[in-house]
């Protein structure tokens, strides 16, 4: 499907509502508004790509609402070129906003369909992440150290993995909580054994499945 004048139109216009949520970096709201969300979710919801709210996807899963793709990015405190280690491929399209904003994205996905077609999707719209199937829970510890971790699913408590393959003075954004609802935490790597950790309002996210998943 082609990115048509409505498209962009309605891409200007969840921009300006994220301004009005609070969303103020830039860069985010810049990636938000090129990246074309309605070729990341089933043709049956492509008419409701624009709209603040999450949709399904493949396998049960969801898409992300915008305002928690900028919120999550927002957090990250994001330089250009910096390498980042996403956790929840999903539809892909976090990874394509992570991407428009010049970062180096390095993404797991557990689900082999979604992994599949996301792999597909990025390849197609020539966003250069580099994916991986298997337990994000674990992390890619190929790649470590990473400057930025960020988990797209709810976790019982942030995985050790994760905090080892963060490097010194890097951040990681997760949700943590329970199957219902959890909390934003925003944790960074203070030195080798310690970190400091920010607990930020509610959310709710898929399960994070895996070895340190639910």
């Amino acid at each position: 499907m082609l990115d048509t004048f409505k498209h962009k139109g309605q891409r200007n216009r969840l921009v300006e509502e994220l301004l009005d949520r609070g969303i103020t970096d830039e860069t985010v709201l810049e990636a938000i508004r090129r990246v074309p969300r309605h070729l990341f979710v089933q043709g049956v919801f492509q008419s409701e790509a624009y709209v603040n709210k999450p949709l399904p996807i493949s396998s049960g899963q969801t898409i992300s609402q915008p305002l928690t793709v900028a919120i999550q990015s927002q957090l990250l405190r994001l330089k250009k070129r910096m390498k980042v280690l996403e956790i929840g491929t999903g539809s892909g399209y976090q990874a394509a906003v992570l991407s428009e904003m010049g970062m180096r994205v390095f993404s797991v996905e557990i689900d082999q369909k979604l992994h599949r077609e996301a792999k597909r999707r990025l390849e197609d719209l020539e966003y250069p992440v580099k994916l991986h199937h298997g337990d994000g829970s674990q992390g890619w510890p190929l790649h470590q150290p990473y400057e930025r971790i960020i988990v797209t699913a709810a976790s019982p408590s942030i995985p050790e993995p994760l905090k080892q393959q963060l490097e010194i003075g890097g951040i990681l954004v997760i949700p943590v909580g329970s199957l219902k609802t959890q909390q934003m935490q925003v944790v960074t790597r203070l030195s080798r054994y310690e970190y400091e950790i920010e607990t930020l309002t509610h959310f709710q996210f898929v399960p994070l499945k895996g070895k340190f998943g639910f």
